[in-house]
């Protein structure tokens, strides 16, 4: 098969994790946890997702010229994804999470961005060739904004399908979303976007109204263990979650959005591609930690 080449421009992290039965409150200090570090960032999540489930991934992204980052670097090649747009940055450090999960799974997380705050439309201009002869470009909000809409208008322009993971959530510009062939928030970005609050399947359909009205052709909202709600011009779709038991909700996101891009590369339809990634994102969930959670194709088949 000759694999449709996905673009994804982002963020890469490395995630310093503890879990422990509960999140604190703020001021408090709680005992017991257990530490892991592991790769992250939402862009590099994203990519290896997308590689483990066959795609034809090139990340383009931005690294600290130390130790985390050429680590970082070295995995990226492990998992088959192209490397020759990870530009290394000698003034700023390679960006850090900080993550505390609960018994439940539940997560919060702070982010020392570091180098990907340096990700600039400059470095993104030297990867324009690459960017213009994909057929999918998929972005998150872990880097610039103007990053995010330069490269968007660089895809549009030759026809490129444009997605993006609108996280962390924040306002977007109707320059931007022109650009969008598809966005997939979650119920938390969702409500930002739109104004309205998602509580059940007829608010949802209300906010991805909203959304498309904006110019958006595709809504993806994504709902946790209520699975996702699609909406492509008129039609509606609902494609239910694959029922787990959550261990760790961290990269679950990611790990959607990467392998719905696989299954529109593959020329799968919107509903297949994303019961796909309900599926990646299931599988996700029962596992600790961001990169080590995703799966691999034969995981999924």
């Amino acid at each position: 098969m000759n694999l449709k080449k996905i673009i994804v421009i982002g963020s890469c992290n490395t995630d310093m994790v503890i879990k422990s039965d509960r999140l604190p409150v703020p001021g408090e200090t709680v005992i017991g946890g257990t530490f892991m570090m592991n790769p992250g960032g939402k862009g590099a999540n994203q990519a290896v997702a997308a590689a483990r489930l066959g795609g034809n991934v090139t990340l383009i992204a931005k690294t600290g010229n130390d130790l985390f980052g050429k680590q970082s670097l070295e995995l990226f090649k492990t998992e088959g994804i192209d490397t020759n747009f990870i530009f290394p940055d000698n003034k700023n450090p390679s960006g850090v999470a900080l993550i505390s999960v609960d018994a439940g799974g539940e997560n919060c997380i702070v982010v020392a961005p570091g180098a990907n705050a340096a990700l600039k439309p400059d470095d993104i201009s030297k990867a324009r060739t690459e960017i213009e002869s994909a057929e999918l470009l998929l972005m998150q909000l872990e880097i610039p904004m103007e990053t995010v809409e330069y490269a968007a208008e660089i895809a549009y322009n030759k026809g490129v399908k444009v997605i993006l993971n609108p996280a962390p959530a924040q306002a977007l510009s109707s320059k931007l979303l022109k650009c969008l062939y598809m966005i997939t928030p979650n119920k938390n970005e969702t409500e930002m976007l739109s104004g309205i609050k998602v509580t059940d399947w007829e608010s949802a359909k209300k906010a991805a109204d909203v959304i498309s009205e904006k110019g958006v052709e595709i809504v993806v909202i994504t709902l946790g263990s209520q699975g996702a709600l699609i909406k492509d011009g008129e039609q509606y779709h609902k494609i239910d979650a694959i029922p787990v038991e959550a261990v760790d909700t961290t990269a679950a996101g990611d790990t959607f959005c990467g392998s719905l891009c696989v299954g529109l590369s593959e020329g799968m339809s919107v509903p297949d591609s994303v019961h796909l990634a309900c599926k990646a994102a299931a599988i996700s969930v029962t596992r600790m930690g961001a990169q080590s959670s995703i799966p691999y194709k034969k995981e999924i088949n």
